[in-house]
C-alpha cells in the first residue's frame, strides 16, 4: 500500500472510531479506552455502562469497496477479537466486583457525500 493510501487508510479509521465512541456516549456508555493492546492482540474501543462492557470493533471502508464493513469480518479475526476479549477478561475485569458481563459489538461506519453513517450490531460476536 502506498504511504498516502495507507495515511488515508488510518485517518478513516480514526475517524470512524470517533463517530462509534460518540454514538455510545449518546446511548449512555463512557469510553475507557481505544486501541487497548493486549500483547499483540488489540481492541478497537472499550466502553462501560453500569455493570455492562462492551469491546466494539469497528469496521469501514472507502466507497466503491467491493465489500461492505460487516462482510469483513472473517472467521480469523473473529477468533482474534474473542481471544483478546478473553485475555481482557482474565487480566483486567474478572476481579472487579462492578462488572457484570462483556459483550462484543460490531460497528460499521460509512462516509458518504458528507454524511456519517454508524450501523451497530450489539453482541455480534460470541466467544
Amino acid at each position: 500500500m502506498a504511504p498516502q493510501a495507507a495515511a488515508e487508510r488510518r485517518a478513516r479509521g480514526r475517524c470512524a472510531e470517533l463517530a462509534v465512541a460518540d454514538y455510545l456516549f449518546a446511548r449512555g456508555f463512557a469510553v475507557v479506552a481505544g486501541n487497548l493492546r493486549l500483547g499483540a492482540l488489540e481492541l478497537d474501543l472499550v466502553a462501560r455502562r453500569g455493570g455492562l462492557v462492551v469491546v466494539v470493533e469497528v469496521r469501514t471502508r472507502a466507497g466503491g469497496s467491493f465489500e461492505g464493513p460487516f462482510a469483513s469480518i472473517r472467521a480469523a479475526k473473529r477468533r482474534r477479537l474473542v481471544r483478546a476479549v478473553d485475555r481482557l477478561w482474565r487480566e483486567r475485569l474478572a476481579a472487579s466486583p462492578t462488572v457484570e458481563r462483556v459483550r462484543i459489538d460490531v460497528a460499521a461506519v460509512t462516509f458518504d457525500e458528507g454524511q456519517t453513517r454508524v450501523e451497530y450490531v450489539e453482541g455480534a460476536i460470541c466467544g
